[in-house]
């Protein structure tokens, strides 16, 4: 029986052939902003769930969902789309680890980036995308009796009815959080769904004026999963997998990828299987 917390193995070694497997999504320096935020709808909660900026075929940048809520705030008018360019509002870091980099040195680098994305170096000269979604595949894989109620429990964000897309926004932004639940409900809206309005009904703003006084009742919200019995963090993984936005209630808890990546630093959890 192992004794060694699988959180300092690599990622070679956790993965194996399955590490490179989701290949960056890129785009390039000087495109719109709109074109951008269309790609993100389908990327965000994804494997890669960021867009990478190139400049010559080279990595300068990602723009995720937060970059374009930052930008909204700032700006929340078509020109936004239109007048402005990618690397305008794109990390400009761009994050790279390695297949022997450990999984607590990813992690704890999220933690500090606030930003669960990093790219790796895959067989094709190219990068693939490793993101919290990703790391559900060790979840499903430990062994561990952890279930979901010892999960540490943070406060569950929530919007009112009568709440504005303007203080849902901020409120994203002032919780760092992607996700708000609607007041003593199980649906959500998120920056997915925030940015599928804006491209698909509102084209990119040009069909709305005051899009932050806009009611958050014009949203279509997504309902989280609810789940009555404690499930083993294999077992929640399992189910968050196949899930095309990840996110389950339990009890008054909720639980996200992210949930998944910080107990998967536990020292308790040293058993793998291959």
């Amino acid at each position: 029986m192992s004794t060694i917390p699988i959180s300092e193995l690599s990622l070679e070694s956790l993965f194996g052939d399955s590490l490179t497997a989701s290949l960056c999504v890129n785009i390039e320096k000087g495109t719109e902003t709109w074109v951008a935020t269309g790609m993100l709808v389908q990327q965000l909660e994804s494997f890669t769930d960021a867009v990478v900026v190139r400049e010559k075929n080279k990595p300068i940048g990602i723009v995720g969902g937060k970059d374009i809520i930052v930008s909204l705030i700032n700006n929340p008018y078509s020109s936004l789309f239109y007048d402005t360019k990618v690397e305008d509002m794109m990390e400009k870091r761009f994050p790279t680890v390695t297949k022997k980099s450990k999984l607590k040195e990813v992690v704890n680098y999220w933690k500090q980036t606030r930003r669960a994305f990093a790219a790796i170096p895959n067989e094709f000269s190219d990068y693939s995308a490793l993101s919290a979604k990703k790391l559900l595949e060790i979840g499903m894989r430990v062994k561990t009796e952890i279930s979901i109620s010892q999960l540490p429990k943070k406060k569950l964000i929530t919007f009112d009815k009568k709440d504005t897309i303007g203080d849902v926004l901020n409120s994203m932004l002032l919780n760092n959080t992607r996700r708000l639940f609607l007041a003593d409900s199980n649906k959500f809206i998120n920056d997915r769904i925030i940015l599928q309005k804006i491209t698909d009904e509102l084209k990119y703003l040009k069909e709305i004026k005051n899009f932050m006084d806009l009611s958050t009742s014009e949203f279509n919200l997504e309902e989280a999963k609810n789940i009555t019995h404690d499930l083993t963090i294999q077992e929640i993984c399992k189910i968050m997998y196949k899930m095309a936005h990840p996110s389950v209630l339990f009890k008054d808890q909720i639980i996200t990828p992210w949930d998944i990546c910080l107990i998967l630093l536990s020292d308790k959890i040293t058993e793998y299987e291959n």
